[in-house]
């Protein structure tokens, strides 16, 4: 079962992890409860995501809404690894994509490894691209450069909202560098919970969860239409 945290540590592999949550570049630490995502398989929507950069074009507004990024999201609830932690759709779509390049080059390691590291952040890359979203989602493995993306850009705060990527900390630090896992915000239950749907958590699934917004370290908001 893959770990629930990619981290960044240059020049050693993914298979080399640190204590607590901290690995390699395409390794991703954490608890057996929440993992990180990967992308999955291109599509049209995806060719045409590729034409800009989300580093620069997160106030892009594209015309998606975020019930439409849910609803992808949605449909893919049940999509499981496989024994070695890995072999998803998302994992070869971002192994594949333009972005593990670029993610190799920062964090080391190889595309290859990461077809079994930990998913999550490559989950919700693959449901922005797939929607034609990935300028206002982000592309990222590792969580912890997702969620600054969004604090680059100002996309970044504490109000859970339908469609906004939520970072979490198990330990309820505030701290981006202590980001373990992410997914996608469903709705805010009021009672000091929200609604979340999420790859790469439980036993290595897309699944629907209720969470703690203790455990939130912040939400990046994507410029949706509605």
């Amino acid at each position: 079962m893959a770990m629930s945290r990619l981290t960044r540590v240059p020049k050693l592999t993914f298979a080399q992890a640190a204590l607590g949550v901290a690995v390699a570049a395409a390794a991703i630490g954490g608890q057996s409860t929440a993992h990180a995502e990967t992308l999955g398989s291109g599509t049209q929507q995806y060719a045409a995501a590729h034409a800009d950069h989300p580093e620069t074009n997160v106030q892009a507004k594209a015309k998606i809404s975020a019930a439409q990024v849910l609803a992808l999201a949605k449909a893919q609830v049940g999509t499981s690894e496989d024994a070695a932690g890995g072999g998803t759709k998302f994992q070869k779509w971002y192994m594949n994509s333009p972005r593990a390049l670029e993610t190799v080059k920062r964090d080391g390691g190889s595309r290859q490894e990461y077809l079994n590291a930990a998913w999550c952040s490559m989950f919700v890359s693959w449901v922005g691209a797939h929607t034609g979203a990935r300028s206002m989602v982000g592309w990222d493995a590792y969580t912890v450069e997702h969620a600054r993306w969004f604090a680059k850009n100002h996309r970044w705060g504490q109000a859970p909202k339908p469609g906004a990527v939520v970072f979490f900390s198990w330990s309820g630090s505030k701290s981006l560098d202590d980001i373990q896992h992410v997914g996608f915000v469903v709705k805010d239950n009021h009672n000091g919970t929200i609604s979340t749907i999420e790859g790469n958590t439980g036993n290595g699934t897309v699944a629907q969860r209720v969470r703690p917004t203790s455990q939130v370290v912040g939400y990046g908001y994507p410029n949706y239409t509605g």
